[in-house]
């Protein structure tokens, strides 16, 4: 169920934000006109293949990647562009990012108690010293890690200990927004309900918002509120998380749905792949936008295609 009301305000707002790269001395927009508004104690899937935009879009909201076109609202305030040092700060204690690879994302020099508790130190955001040692052990012990992990390195853990590391690094600075780009990934499957359960229950005592980024549709579908699907750059669909599985409207929507596999061996055998050909799509004259078709139901399509869904309803 879409947690939206008609009184709540997004935690987090892009408008039209384009963001892009320079190749070979050319510029190049990886993600178009992308308009996207998360809520209080909300999670919006992020969904599409490799290269399609997602982690781009998570990097932009932590500002790492600079928005060329658009903007990007936290809590009523813009946090792209240029910033003013507390403003800054401002975007570093309230949002955090779970990456997803973690042998990357961690520093192999620095102890875990070092990279837990690099954020509260950064910002003093403890009373005491004997208050910072119990913040870092109970985020560690929150991701099922010990406080005896806290001497050794990154090296020295599996993948999906580290992934629980970086968790813990982002959680212990209790952010109001954190982008989760494929943070169950590197995990065991015995692991990956423990921190999605972590998040979610993080997630209602704090109201905290979270933007989920995954490939994994099975897992979107039941930690997300609303799914937006990503083709190419451009948010292609965007819908609560049942009606999008019920009411696919969006080709390559259908084809994502299509390509998740079936737990029965013999309706597997008989699936049927949907292979998503965007040549069908003719754009040339009557040109396409993102409409909301049905309440809290937008896809990207031209006259003639709405029509078509129109008639799905």
């Amino acid at each position: 169920m879409s947690k939206i009301t008609d009184i709540t305000k997004p935690i987090l707002e892009l408008q039209q934000v384009e963001i892009g790269f320079l190749y070979r001395g050319q510029y190049k927009a990886v993600v178009m006109d992308c308009n996207l508004q998360v809520f209080p104690g909300e999670t919006l899937g992020l969904v599409g293949e490799s290269g399609s935009g997602k982690t781009t879009i998570g990097r932009a909201i932590i500002r790492i990647n600079p928005c060329r076109k658009g903007k990007i609202i936290f809590q009523g305030k813009r946090i792209s562009g240029k910033l003013p040092h507390h403003e800054l700060q401002f975007v570093h204690e309230n949002i955090q990012m779970i990456f997803q690879d973690p042998a990357a994302s961690l520093n192999e020099r620095a102890t875990v108690d070092y990279i837990v508790s690099e954020g509260i130190d950064n910002y003093h955001l403890y009373a005491s010293m004997e208050d910072r040692r119990k913040k870092i052990i109970d985020s560690i012990l929150n991701v099922g890690l010990l406080p005896e992990h806290l001497s050794r390195y990154p090296h020295e853990f599996s993948g999906g200990q580290r992934q629980r590391i970086g968790i813990a690094r982002a959680l212990i600075m209790n952010p109001k927004f954190i982008v989760a780009d494929e943070p169950i990934s590197a995990l065991d499957v015995s692991i990956r309900a423990q921190v999605l359960n972590l998040l979610k229950d993080y997630q209602k005592e704090t109201n905290m918002g979270m933007l989920f980024i995954a490939h994994d549709l099975s897992v979107v579908k039941h930690i997300a509120d609303r799914i937006a699907v990503i083709y190419q750059g451009r948010i292609v669909e965007l819908a609560d998380s049942l009606e999008l599985f019920d009411h696919p409207l969006h080709p390559y929507t259908k084809s994502l749905l299509a390509s998740i596999p079936l737990p029965d061996p013999e309706l597997e055998s008989s699936h049927k792949n949907i292979i998503y050909d965007p040549s069908k799509h003719d754009y040339q004259v009557d040109k396409p936008k993102f409409v909301e078709i049905v309440k809290n139901h937008f896809v990207y399509a031209n006259k003639q295609e709405l029509a078509e869904y129109k008639n799905k309803f």
